[in-house]
């Protein structure tokens, strides 16, 4: 719908709103400007002479920050006139004809701007403003909005609202926080790390109960933040109302921004976003399953996959991925001086640095796609194969040693895969007993990073991983290097932190029992002398608390995914001693709630249903 009555006094407030500063019509890399939208082409065709009315448009799905620096971060949003969202990148004048993959019928979307105000304060009532700016929109881009809020102080919470221009038609208040200067002396950071939430197997309610505790400062996500598959290929989404859109595996644009929106739709999903600043990577699933350089476990570039898949390359797939993610997530463009990069950093004073790997997409060796298990068995040790590519693996290295350099207490890797070896031998009865698309996969990539800790004496390294579907706590250790001491961890440099996954199922089986789940985990802390910890039955997430003395990591699990619901459980408690690069012995205090804990006790909590009252109970 349009007014004429109003269009006046909205284009006078557009006229001075920036295209360029909403940074959504960028192109997520600078050597793809395929990738980008042409302001010129959008602006030629829009008509000054009619705006929307503010009442037809809605903030469809919340506010979101992330990437945060000491003195911005990213701020992000969409307005739209329908929850739709749009298909192609419009170059025509007029309305565009967009296809319905639901209803299979073309829709008129309209590409006249949206003009929207954004305010960031330092307090919640939105009194005390410290930054303001004004941006298009359009259909391009589906409707969202990207902005950087500059000029902020080091370390500091602050508040941010959008609205559309010259109208009370607000979004809800967002919070976010920066970082703290490089130089400064940071007493304590706490981080909640999550990673593969995939939407048909449950209610998102690790999301909302960091929220509701409002225990640490920053969100750091691993990946699988969405699942490419249909539903019932992965997951039953009909079994709780959240099928996954379009029903169907996706490729086109249209499709990863829906099935983007979709996942979005959750509530504790929404509440985590505007509460928290975000730290995201990808992982495989963000674009395709087991996805590398050169192809998916589904896809490559032949004329074949072509064919079979409708007539979308591997290439093309990856662009369209990529220009939806960067289009919904709250995530900056950082020196994209090559390929599609998003591996980047992150300082957080002189406590700790942060530097999240693509150990996926970006410049991947091939993987294991199910059917080639033997041959890159065989390989895997190969000193050509590459995890990360050539200049992403210089830069990480570069950043070890500058971090050690620049005498910052701690490091934080996230990386997508798990970093330490798992021989599943004992639980599978497999040949092939490692997971060749995690790191075991890329023996001669971890030992040169392993090379480069011990060579260069660079200690309190702290790795993350999700992907895997359980929690892995393992003291890192390089089997060609030091003696490791399984009683005293000597010999480790540094602990790795592998977390569950947000719904998606466990590997060893979506509906097993916790006793069976806790006698797999036996098995494999068994096989795995640095291996201290593992738990396969609970879905979930952990934070890190950080101090200059310690670093502690806290699990949590979720006893019920079938409705949105608060309920968590403690499963395990962890510290690491700053210069001991091991777990604090005796490993979790001795004690677990679920899993498996070397030469520790497992409590076996489990929680009950209670149909009568709607209560949980202990067992």
């Amino acid at each position: 719908m349009k007014l004429s009555s109003v269009s006046i006094a909205l284009h006078a407030a557009a006229a001075r709103a920036s295209w360029a500063g909403n940074l959504n019509y960028r192109s997520p890399s600078e050597n793809h400007p395929d990738l980008g939208i042409s302001i010129k082409r959008v602006v030629k065709r829009t008509d000054p002479s009619s705006e929307w009315d503010p009442s037809a448009l809605n903030f469809t799905h919340g506010v979101a920050s992330g990437d945060p620096y000491p003195d911005s971060v990213i701020l992000w949003t969409r307005i739209a006139p329908s929850a739709e969202n749009d298909g192609s990148n419009a170059t025509v004048t007029g309305a565009v004809p967009l296809y319905n993959h639901e209803t299979a019928m073309y829709v008129q979307m309209s590409t006249h701007p949206v003009c929207l105000d954004y305010t960031v304060a330092t307090d919640d009532a939105m009194e005390d403003i410290v930054n303001t700016g004004r941006v298009f929109t359009s259909s391009d881009i589906d409707y969202t909005v990207k902005v950087e809020a500059t000029s902020l102080d080091p370390f500091t919470t602050y508040y941010y609202q959008f609205n559309v221009c010259g109208s009370s038609n607000a979004s809800p208040i967002g919070r976010t926080k920066t970082t703290p200067l490089p130089e400064d002396d940071t007493a304590q950071v706490g981080l909640a790390v999550y990673s593969c939430s995939n939407y048909p197997f449950g209610f998102f309610n690790a999301y909302g109960n960091v929220v509701r505790k409002d225990s640490v400062d920053y969100v750091i996500h691993l990946g699988d933040y969405i699942y490419e598959y249909e539903n019932g290929e992965y997951g039953w989404g009909d079994e709780y109302g959240r099928v996954p859109l379009p029903d169907r595996e996706i490729y086109t644009l249209y499709d990863y921004r829906k099935r983007l929106a979709t996942y979005r739709t959750d509530l504790d999903l929404l509440l985590s976003h505007q509460s928290y600043s975000w730290i995201p990577v990808w992982d495989d699933h963000e674009i395709a399953d087991n996805v590398y350089r050169d192809g998916t476990a589904h896809m490559n570039n032949t004329e074949e996959s072509f064919i079979e898949d409708g007539g979308v390359s591997v290439d093309q797939r990856k662009m369209n991925a990529v220009r939806a993610y960067f289009e919904w997530m709250p995530i900056r463009q950082v020196a994209m001086d090559d390929n599609l990069r998003i591996w980047r950093s992150f300082s957080i004073g002189n406590l700790l640095d942060i530097m999240m790997l693509d150990t996926r997409s970006y410049d991947r060796s091939v993987t294991d796609l199910y059917w080639n298990t033997d041959y890159v068995h065989e390989i895997s040790n190969d000193a050509s194969r590459t995890l990360m590519g050539g200049r992403q693996e210089n830069w990480f290295y570069n950043q070890l040693k500058s971090s050690a350099q620049r005498q910052a207490v701690w490091r934080v890797i996230g990386s997508q895969i798990v970093f330490s070896r798992v021989n599943q031998s004992a639980a599978y009865g497999d040949e092939n007993p490692l997971n060749y698309d995690a790191w075991d996969g890329y023996q001669a990539n971890k030992n040169r990073t392993f090379q480069v800790l011990y060579e260069n004496n660079i200690g309190n390294n702290i790795m993350l991983a999700g992907d895997s579907h359980a929690a892995w706590v393992s003291d890192l250790v390089w089997t060609g290097g030091k003696p490791y001491d399984q009683e005293t961890g000597e010999g480790s440099v540094g602990v790795e932190f592998a977390g569950s996954a947000v719904t998606s199922p466990c590997p060893y089986g979506q509906n097993i029992t916790l006793a069976t789940a806790n006698n797999y985990s036996d098995w494999l802390v068994t096989a795995n002398e640095e291996l201290q910890w593992n738990d396969l039955y609970y879905r979930g997430y952990y934070e890190l608390h950080i101090t200059r003395e310690q670093v502690e990591a806290r699990y949590y699990g979720m006893p019920d995914l079938t409705t949105r619901n608060p309920l968590e459980i403690s499963l395990a408690n962890f510290t690491v001693k700053s210069g001991e690069n091991k777990l604090t012995r005796p490993v979790a205090g001795g004690e677990v709630e679920s899993g498996a804990l070397q030469r520790g006790q497992t409590a076996g909590t489990n929680l009950t249903y209670n149909t009568e009252d709607g209560t949980y109970s202990v067992l």
